[in-house]
């Protein structure tokens, strides 16, 4: 019973530090957005064009982050890591937050790596907030979950996969990008 238990709730940490569980598929924004073929058949606008390679570029610097931040938490198991605001946003911080906080009272970690190859699909600077969305393959294969205090024995059901994720940067009033929502796509390999 304890390992059923523990399975759905490393799978869902699993998910979270890989990208995250929250809703990015879908959403009430409907705005028009560009994607970067139309971008450049366009380029009527050289201050625009300029303005969305910009975004571009810090939304995929805020998604490294995210990685790089959720990683690190999750060695120790820490909601608090302060690398965590530095690129996360709500509602994803909250959820990462949440999956740390249930790692942590399970006494697991996370161990391994993660290998990543973003694209910006696309970006809309007209939306409020701005946005950008970005793609990605996570190779997850050689990350798990281990118990702390039995040796760095392996979690039951935590071993990666390779599948797809998406995510989506917003620029924050302060102007930073940070991810606000993400998901793990598993039943989309790549």
């Amino acid at each position: 019973m304890r390992a059923r238990q523990l399975s759905r709730w490393t799978a869902g940490l699993v998910a979270v530090a890989a990208v995250g569980t929250t809703t990015a598929c879908g959403g009430a924004q409907e705005a028009p957005t560009t994607t970067g073929a139309e971008r450049h058949r366009t380029p009527t606008n050289t201050q625009r064009i300029a303005e969305e390679k910009a975004a571009e570029k810090a939304a995929l610097t805020a998604y490294a982050g995210y990685l790089a931040a959720s990683r690190t938490a999750s060695r120790q198991s820490d909601p608090q890591h302060p690398e965590l605001t530095r690129f996360l946003g709500d509602p994803l911080l909250t959820r990462v937050r949440l999956s740390l906080v249930k790692a942590r009272d399970n006494g697991a970690v996370s161990a391994g790596t993660i290998r990543s190859d973003p694209t910006v699909t696309s970006v809309n600077l007209d939306s409020k907030p701005p946005t950008v969305e970005i793609q990605d393959c996570l190779d997850a294969t050689g990350y798990r979950l281990v118990y702390r205090s039995a040796g760095k024995k392996t979690v039951p059901g935590t071993r990666g996969s390779r599948h797809l994720a998406t995510a989506t940067a917003e620029r924050y009033p302060d102007g930073r990008w940070l991810i606000s929502t993400g998901a793990a796509h598993r039943d989309q390999p790549c």
